[in-house]
């Protein structure tokens, strides 16, 4: 009997032991399965709307894909033609119809094939979002053009008559001390990017007002293609504060205010306003400041980037995608990305964008080169920035502060013959630079002298870089730089242009510089990491790790930044760059169920895991009616 009792507690204690350490098993197993979990994934979508009204929401509806047991429950049966298609088959259908009404979307003789495109695929997104961003994702290379630059510049400029359909919202000097309420008009309980403008330069057009909304839109399409970030969970915005454009001032048909641009301190309360009212409501949200004019810029950025979850593109974003072009430059000449800090750079343009190209390339010189406040100070020697009033130097009056770090001094300009307001080709000529890059908004800036003038480079294969948007203020095209300046050479610009043939089976590489390699990655990063401002650390890694993604071959050849078609992994991997910066820096506390404890841990392949699981991808989920 003893054996007996023995052997039946023996038992019971392994038993116990057994069952303890499958309940350890299941919560680590549950806690590394949440963790990785596909939080975008297809999950049931409960909604609270049935039959037509489905029909008629983008966010949800699914068009000829609704399953007949769907039809069933959500009353749709006999709304819809019986045969149930795939979504597959939907994308083929538009397609067709996408290139047999190209022509006949056509708004007369003087509108391009690319706002006909434009008006075709915003009316999908009216109907089917899901089915929008599906054939995006599927054609990005040939739709990005399409939804941002150049034709997003076009459709600013004629957006009171293209606008058919509400997207995202407007605020206006007249909604002061409203702001705060007006946020829960939005239908969305949780927003995670918001794009906002105020439509003061919108690329390189200028002052479109109200119609500015379009970049915003535009931006966050690409949010939504190339990062993943839900498209139930984006806000682009219009901050009116009027326009100072004599045009759309007497246009009858123009839909913002009608009044000058507020100044000052009334300008700057309602921005405050509104930062204070959508992080009331979302405090987690991230918030892009797309094209607010210079004097703008870098103060909004400056007053608000320590407090909010912000980064202003022109500014931080176009810098980084310059930086990435820069250290691929170095590289193209057979030289280590060290050698950064040794090129010679003259800057065209010292806007918001060229001050914060400046601004980054100085800092990224000077960590290659000792980091410290030496360094610091002696980078500044390696650039040379013209503006409209030609060459900058210490001695012109009025000098905007933000440029004024990079003015030469009246010493340094003697031994070159140059003096302050020198031309652009006196100093190209002068100065032999390494890199000649464009951010004036100036079409046609880097004429035939000026390139002929970069001919007496000390590198051997000098970078031009024509970055200004869109096509129009491009700088130079590749066919115009090639043509003077031969096949050793690396051309960026800003919007996409065609490769050179060089003859003899040669190839002039066009490399197009465009945010949108950056700005997703920067964030979804900083949405994943979790903390609670962008940081120069983030943005850095950011530029370096798409510097980085080109291979030595490729950038040997004349590529220095990847094809567009790859945008999707790309920012992955920019993402994943961003969260790795925040860990270390220890200003990441986590996102969802992920914290900052778990992300410490996280391996380089776990995190890319995690960015992965946490991208949202265009399938259609099952729908579930639920009664409010």
């Amino acid at each position: 009997m003893w054996n007996v009792n023995s052997q039946l507690r023996l038992c019971s204690s392994i038993l116990r032991q057994r069952i303890k350490q499958q309940q350890q098993e299941f919560l680590i197993g549950t806690s590394i399965r949440r963790s990785f979990t596909t939080t975008e994934g297809s999950r049931p979508t409960i909604i609270h709307k049935r039959s037509i009204d489905i029909l008629h929401d983008p966010w949800f509806n699914k068009g000829t894909a609704f399953s007949m047991t769907e039809r069933d429950r959500l009353d749709l049966r006999g709304l819809l033609p019986p045969n149930v298609m795939s979504s597959q088959q939907q994308i083929e259908r538009f397609m067709a119809d996408l290139k047999r009404l190209e022509e006949q979307a056509r708004d007369g003789p003087n509108d391009p094939y690319a706002l006909a495109k434009w008006r075709i695929l915003n009316r999908l997104h009216d109907r089917n979002e899901t089915m929008y961003y599906k054939v995006l994702i599927d054609n990005i290379a040939e739709y990005a053009p399409i939804v941002y630059t150049p034709t997003v510049g076009l459709v600013c400029q004629n957006y009171s008559g293209l606008f058919r359909r509400p997207r995202g919202m407007y605020f206006s000097a007249q909604d002061r001390g409203e702001m705060m309420s007006m946020v829960y008009n939005w239908p969305a309980e949780q927003v995670d990017m918001i794009v906002v403008t105020d439509g003061s330069r919108i690329l390189g057009l200028g002052d479109l007002g109200v119609q500015g909304i379009g970049i915003s839109i535009g931006k966050l399409d690409l949010y939504v293609a190339a990062a993943g970030i839900n498209p139930q969970r984006v806000l682009p915005v219009m901050i009116d504060v009027g326009t100072n454009n004599e045009k759309l001032l007497k246009d009858p048909l123009y839909l913002g205010l009608q009044q000058n641009r507020l100044e000052g301190e009334e300008y700057i309360s309602i921005i405050d306003e509104f930062m204070e009212a959508v992080f009331t409501r979302w405090p987690h949200v991230i918030v892009q400041f797309e094209d607010f004019q210079t004097k703008w810029a870098f103060k909004l950025l400056q007053r608000y980037r320590n407090t909010y979850r912000m980064f202003n593109d022109d500014v931080q974003g176009t810098a980084g995608v310059a930086i990435a072009g820069l250290l691929g430059a170095v590289r193209a000449q057979g030289k280590p990305m060290t050698e950064f800090p040794k090129q010679k750079i003259v800057v065209a343009g010292a806007g918001s964008a060229g001050i914060g190209v400046l601004n980054a390339a100085r800092q990224t010189m000077s960590r290659m080169s000792g980091n410290n406040e030496a360094s610091f100070e002696s980078s500044r020697s390696q650039f040379w920035v013209v503006d409209a009033n030609g060459l900058i130097a210490e001695d012109r009056p009025n000098i905007d502060p933000d440029a004024l770090p990079f003015a030469r001094t009246v010493k340094e300009l003697g031994p070159l013959g140059l003096q302050s307001g020198s031309s652009l080709v006196d100093v190209v000529r002068q100065v032999k630079p390494d890199v000649l890059l464009g951010l004036s908004a100036v079409g046609g800036l880097f004429s035939t002298e000026v390139l002929e003038a970069l001919k007496g480079s000390t590198s051997s294969r000098p970078a031009i870089f024509a970055m200004s948007n869109p096509t129009k203020n491009a700088e130079c095209t590749p066919d115009e730089a090639f043509a003077v300046l031969g096949g050793d050479i690396i051309f960026a610009s800003g919007s996409p242009f065609k490769d050179v043939d060089l003859g003899d089976g040669r190839i002039g590489h066009c490399n197009q510089g465009n945010n949108m390699y950056l700005f997703p990655g920067i964030g979804l990063g900083t949405l994943l990491s979790g903390s609670r401002i962008v940081s120069d650390g983030m943005l850095q890694a950011a530029a370096e790790c798409l510097a980085a993604y080109i291979t030595e071959e490729e950038v040997l050849s004349g590529t220095i930044f990847p094809c567009v078609s790859s945008i999707r992994d790309i920012t992955k991997q920019v993402a994943a760059a961003v969260v790795k910066e925040a860990i270390e820096e220890d200003i990441a506390e986590g996102y969802r169920d992920m914290d900052a404890r778990e992300l410490q841990k996280l391996s380089q392949e776990e995190i890319l895991t995690y960015v992965q699981n946490n991208m949202w991808n265009p399938q259609y989920p099952t729908m579930v009616y639920k009664k409010d």
